[in-house]
């Protein structure tokens, strides 16, 4: 299907002007208590311990051989850690954090229904809220009565808020200039920055590695952490038989949609969208075989792959 109107219009406020996106349904929970950044640290991706007040970082975490359960926002707010994840993976992330704190100081809120969450994206984002400093930097804020987290985004800030003034805090940024858009458009933005998303693109069959989250969302420095043994062994001596990659499709296909090279099966298509700039885009995990400038088959339609940000 072809790119909206309104999808169209949102885009143009995305990538040229400032666009706001309603994205209060993620999960969000806050973990306090004397051993909180000890216990999180063992049980991520990222260094944990690491992070002070108004520092933050993106993490992974594992099960026991490696693979994704999930992936995560966590920032230190002094008096916790904030987490927020999708919420695909939020009850994943509830359950670890229950069943391993047994015994430990820590306390667990939940904070999904307590707290709204916008995100400002696009170029004009800093006249409507100031970023606090690089991607995950975080500090308190006013947005015209609204006390807000303002948090650093790759594309933005997001602007953490009580939930009940959630609906004052978007009219407010609207009269500040900020055009309210659809998540849809908001994705197309996404998918050619070339940022996976858990439960469309990774699932409990990715390691970090093939996804790309490496750099972003490991760390090789700290001390052990569930499902370490096999990041650690594929980063240092081995390969990935799989890499996250973009795809130019020559029309739109669904998510799911099985790619070949050949008569072999090589991965699925993940993000799927239509861009107003580049036509029917898409991500896949997709096997090493199959390299950018390949084409595929996606059922009727071809995808040629390419490397990522489109």
């Amino acid at each position: 299907m072809a790119a909206t109107d309104e999808i169209t219009a949102g885009y143009a406020a995305l990538t040229e002007g400032v666009a706001v996106v309603d994205r209060s349904e993620r999960g969000k929970l806050f973990l306090t208590g004397p051993e909180a950044k000890d216990f999180l640290h063992g049980q991520v991706t990222n260094d944990i311990e690491g992070l002070t007040p108004g520092l933050g970082c993106y993490a992974a975490f594992l099960t026991h051989k490696g693979k994704m359960l999930g992936d995560l926002r966590v920032l230190d707010c002094g008096d916790g850690l904030w987490l927020d994840t999708e919420r695909a993976a939020l009850q994943e992330l509830f359950t670890l954090i229950r069943r391993f704190k047994i015994g430990r100081h820590v306390e667990l809120e939940k904070r999904t229904i307590e707290r709204g969450l916008l995100s400002l994206i696009g170029p004009r984002t800093p006249e409507v809220a100031r970023s606090p400093g690089p991607e995950h930097a975080h500090a308190p804020g006013n947005i015209d009565g609204t006390p807000v987290r303002v948090v650093a985004t790759d594309l933005g800030v997001d602007l953490i808020c009580d939930s009940a003034r959630t609906e004052t805090l978007l009219a407010a940024l609207r009269g500040r200039g900020a055009q309210h858009v659809s998540e849809a458009a908001a994705e197309i933005v996404r998918v050619e920055s070339g940022r996976p998303r858990y439960g469309v693109d990774l699932d409990e069959a990715v390691i970090p590695q093939e996804a790309g989250l490496n750099e972003r969302a490991v760390s090789f420095t700290k001390g052990c952490y569930v499902g370490q043994e096999t990041v650690a062994r594929l980063f240092y001596k081995g390969k990935p038989n799989r890499h996250l990659r973009g795809l130019r499709l020559s029309e739109p296909v669904p998510s799911g949609t099985e790619l070949h090279l050949g008569d072999k099966a090589v991965g699925r298509v993940g993000s799927s969208v239509v861009s107003p700039r580049l036509g029917p885009i898409a991500l896949a995990i997709v096997r090493r075989e199959a390299t950018p400038g390949d084409e595929l088959a996606a059922g009727a339609a071809s995808a040629t792959v390419t490397e990522i940000p489109f």
